[in-house]
């Protein structure tokens, strides 16, 4: 399980997350949507700490971290909270200098200090998983966006983390490759892999999600489930973003 408790988030004099307060279930998919600049990033990094909260709570399991301004949490705090996350971003962000296996092992060979045999075995199970046990020995450079996605996910998920977090996973790619990772993380969603993920793309909400929550201005207007928020939204707001945007969406639900 996951617990936000009242997690405020400033930079400065910019406020951008207002007494947040969340519960998402293990092996639910929830989706973070709305305006740029609404805080949906912010706040799926802050579940991990790449953005520490000003205030606030965040549970995780069995780690919990409470937040107060002006201190900042302790090293093997932060650590025992991000170990149970993966993070998938959204530019990749693959090692150039390591193949695509070579990606996928090596925190299990330098964090975890896993022998190179049984990383090796992990890497190639992962990569099957996502479609890319073909290309196991390729160098990112020599793959395309929706196949580098793909391979991050693999990596993402090798030490077997709690919950997975996607920043925009898809944002970057064209829409024949944004399908490709699409079609991996609804794999991922029907085995029961807790998601949480940030996204402009309401077609990948859609299908993979079973919870969304509606961010605008640092704060949850609306939540609840995918057909409910992008067909039946109540709050204006949530009508005038889903009405804005030019997108032809399925709703696979």
């Amino acid at each position: 399980m996951i617990e936000l408790s009242h997690i405020e988030k400033k930079f400065g004099d910019n406020h951008v997350l207002k007494n947040i307060s969340l519960t998402l279930a293990e092996g639910s998919v929830t989706a973070l949507v709305g305006p740029s600049g609404g805080g949906k990033s912010t706040l799926l990094r802050s579940i991990n700490l790449l953005e520490i909260p000003t205030s606030g709570t965040i549970r995780l399991g069995e780690a919990k971290l409470d937040f107060t301004p002006g201190r900042k949490p302790g090293w093997a705090d932060v650590q025992k909270l991000r170990r149970q996350t993966g993070m998938v971003f959204q530019n990749f962000q693959l090692f150039p200098h390591q193949t695509a296996i070579g990606n996928v092992m090596e925190g299990l060979l330098t964090v975890l200090k896993w022998p190179a045999d049984k990383a090796r075995a992990r890497a190639l199970e992962l990569l099957e998983k996502v479609g890319m046990a073909h290309k196991a020995d390729a160098w990112p450079s020599t793959l395309s966006g929706g196949q580098q996605q793909r391979v991050a996910i693999a990596r993402a998920l090798a030490p077997s983390p709690r919950v997975l977090l996607c920043d925009e996973p898809t944002s970057a790619l064209d829409p024949e490759l944004a399908e490709e990772v699409v079609e991996v993380l609804s794999r991922l969603a029907r085995e029961g892999t807790t998601m949480v993920m940030a996204t402009h793309d309401l077609r990948l909400a859609s299908r993979v999600a079973d919870h969304v929550v509606f961010l605008d201005a640092g704060v949850v207007v609306e939540s609840g489930a995918p057909k409910d928020i992008f067909q039946t939204p109540e709050r204006e707001r949530t009508k005038r973003f889903i009405a804005s945007l030019n997108t032809a969406v399925s709703y696979d639900i």
